[in-house]
């Protein structure tokens, strides 16, 4: 290559305010940015974005629209190299556009003969067959392929993608710091908080109603609980967190919500400031595994599972089955147990973290060696 600077494209679903996705983009970019130092090459990344404009504010970066053809092709021709992730990038449970998507911006990148690399990514659900030769094929002509869970290295094997190359890693928000002064925004200072992140999903919103239940339940046992609703993606889940206030009823003035945390380092101070977290958003969960905040899983989807797994926990209810009663118990035990619930879980947590590197130093070393050739 010559140059000891090298330009990377990332592709992934940013710009659209959705906090756990952003915090993955923020995550990345801090691991190639620490392992850049590290390493001493200089690393220069291009974001592909829905909001070019305001990524590049937000991250100090330079963005292209993800969704413009001239912009996509003028940022993979000045890239180096194309990052593709993390997040839950190629599933078709929500849309059978995004697996073609994803698949398009790497076989692109790989058509201007520029290295692609799979980071830490969630694999599936795929439910359509047709799909995994498409994956298949892209994904045997990267350079690096690294997944956030076994489950996701399970299916690409069944994909027929050799095992060998595959690399599980955790999810790279594992890695996201506190900011500098690592203060709460807007957190109560009495009493205990309990953090709540929850999202539209079931048509009849009967797990929300249950959810509701469960959250008058343990308010009525803990008189200096607070709840705090924190909306990742906004502003729908601003909509949803306000459907069960709304049915919390005489418990509404113990009751807040954070609007408008669009930084992914804000966000993760809220969870920070929590005592305990309930979460159906997979990077709630993340977020609080990082600042040892205990937390109590709603599973909607295989990823919530798989990351609980890694913990040596199992959600407390899902969309499908929510006993009410059975998961403000739970609640209202690792409310109880927060300091033994911390001190059990703390070496797997510690594990995450360091290993959340690993693709991003593998990634930096790749560049590093072509310059040094």
């Amino acid at each position: 290559m010559g140059s000891s600077v090298v330009k990377i494209a990332l592709s992934g679903y940013y710009g659209f305010d959705n906090s756990g996705d952003e915090a993955v983009l923020q995550s990345i970019l801090f691991a190639l940015q620490e392992q850049s130092k590290e390493q001493g090459i200089q690393i220069e990344p291009i974001v592909l974005s829905a909001n070019p404009e305001k990524t590049a504010a937000m991250y100090g970066v330079k963005a292209y629209h993800r969704m413009k053809p001239g912009a996509l092709l003028r940022a993979l021709r000045e890239a180096d190299g194309l990052i593709s992730g993390g997040g839950s990038l190629l599933q078709d449970a929500t849309s059978s556009k995004t697996i073609p998507y994803y698949l398009a911006v790497l076989k692109l990148a790989q058509w201007l003969r520029k290295p692609t690399f799979i980071y830490s990514q969630g694999i599936g659900p795929v439910g359509r067959p047709m799909f995994f030769g498409w994956i298949r094929s892209v994904f045997q002509r990267c350079a690096y392929v690294s997944v956030r869970d076994t489950e996701s290295a399970d299916l690409l094997v069944r994909m027929r993608l050799p095992r060998e190359r595959i690399t599980v890693v955790p999810d790279p928000v594992m890695g996201l710091p506190l900011r500098a002064n690592g203060a709460a925004v807007g957190a109560p200072s009495v009493g205990r908080t309990v953090g709540v992140s929850v999202r539209f999903w079931n048509e009849d919103r009967s797990e929300l109603e249950a959810l509701s239940r469960s959250l008058a339940l343990l308010l009525a046992a803990n008189p200096d609980v607070r709840l705090r609703f924190l909306p990742f993606h906004l502003p729908s889940d601003e909509v949803a967190s306000q459907f069960v206030i709304d049915r919390l009823g005489d418990h509404g003035s113990r009751v807040e919500m954070a609007r408008g945390v669009v930084h992914p380092q804000d966000m993760l101070a809220q969870v920070a400031a929590c005592d305990l977290l309930i979460g159906m958003r997979l990077h709630s969960l993340i977020y609080a595994a990082s600042q040892y905040v205990p937390m109590v899983g709603i599973s909607y989807d295989p990823k919530i599972d798989q990351f609980l797994h890694r913990l040596g926990m199992k959600a407390a209810a899902s969309t499908a089955s929510f006993d009410a009663d059975a998961f403000a118990e739970e609640a209202q035990r690792l409310l109880v147990d927060r300091e033994q619930w911390a001190a059990s879980s703390r070496a797997a947590i510690e594990e995450l973290k360091a290993q959340a590197q690993l693709p991003a130093k593998r990634i930096v070393s790749f560049y590093k060696q072509k310059i040094n050739k």
